[in-house]
């Protein structure tokens, strides 16, 4: 399996805040040429079962996936885990303390919300979370769309729901070394998630690379549906400075709000280790 190879190892479902399950886009997957594919939803592997099978049903390779929300420097960024057993006890019970307050935060921020004049916001999300677990930002992005409040859910992060916005209502979310942990101890590899996206200063980017290392995080995703040509090459970089390997995934979430489709990214930069490589006793075989 070599670095060509169209992987797409970073997509959601219905089970967190996609909006296709997870057959429907093993499906996808395959249209779009995808051969290597994971399914990695937000703090939740309870979607693993049907992906796997779907995967197989395809004629897909598979690695199991979740992408685990952490706070680092007062910031959120995110750990996507690939590669690992899926039934793994400590894993599952850090998921799902990753994964309460959810419901708590998504309550105050409908009433952030209802003080700006927007009324019902935790009903209208609750309609588009798949999982109440997992309700979260984009679903409530999506009702405030489905009102007619803004045009699209980008305008409604940027006006309601980033830091100093009206919706916006921080959360602690698991620590670095606790997500890293069990990534590796549930047999997977742990990846920095589009570092590009994360609000942090050059100083605090280095500390995360930094620190995801020491604590036995082995990849980063340089191609992704975030990232600009121009960002490929300054992760390409930071991979090698770090040796870690690079990982490629859309993050795909919906045909109607993603920009990169599942499989329609451009390969690795050369020179890089490809994550799968270090995966390759994990992938499930079609």
């Amino acid at each position: 399996m070599t670095s060509s190879i169209n992987a797409d190892l970073h997509c959601h479902s219905t089970i967190s805040d996609g909006t296709l399950s997870p057959t429907t886009l093993a499906a996808r997957a395959r249209a779009n040429g995808v051969q290597l594919w994971a399914l990695t939803d937000h703090d939740e592997i309870s979607g693993q079962h049907e992906a796997a099978s779907a995967a197989q049903a395809q004629g897909l390779d598979y690695l199991t996936g979740v992408e685990i929300s952490v706070t680092f420097a007062q910031s959120t960024v995110h750990i996507v885990g690939l590669g690992f057993d899926f039934h793994d006890a400590p894993l599952t019970y850090g998921l799902q303390e990753t994964r309460g307050g959810r419901g708590a935060r998504a309550q105050d921020m409908a009433q952030q919300l209802a003080l700006a004049g927007i009324p019902g916001a935790y009903e209208g999300a609750l309609r588009y979370a798949g999982n109440p677990e997992l309700i979260s930002r984009t679903h409530f992005a999506r009702y405030l769309v489905e009102q007619g409040v803004c045009h699209d859910t980008s305008e409604v992060f940027r006006r309601f729901l980033t830091e100093g916005k009206p919706g916006f209502v921080p959360h602690r979310w698991a620590r670095l070394g606790d997500a890293v942990r069990w990534i590796r101890e549930a047999g997977g590899v742990a990846v920095i998630a589009h570092p590009a996206r994360y609000d942090l200063t050059p100083t605090e980017e280095y500390a995360l690379f930094s620190e995801f290392s020491q604590h036995g995080g082995q990849a980063v995703e340089v191609v992704t549906g975030s990232h600009t040509p121009a960002e490929y090459a300054i992760y390409a970089d930071m991979a090698r400075e770090f040796g870690l390997a690079a990982s490629r995934g859309s993050d795909f979430h919906s045909p109607q709000e993603s920009h990169t489709d599942l499989g329609q990214l451009p390969p690795l930069p050369t020179g890089l280790t490809p994550v799968w490589e270090l995966l390759q006793p994990r992938i499930v075989r079609a």
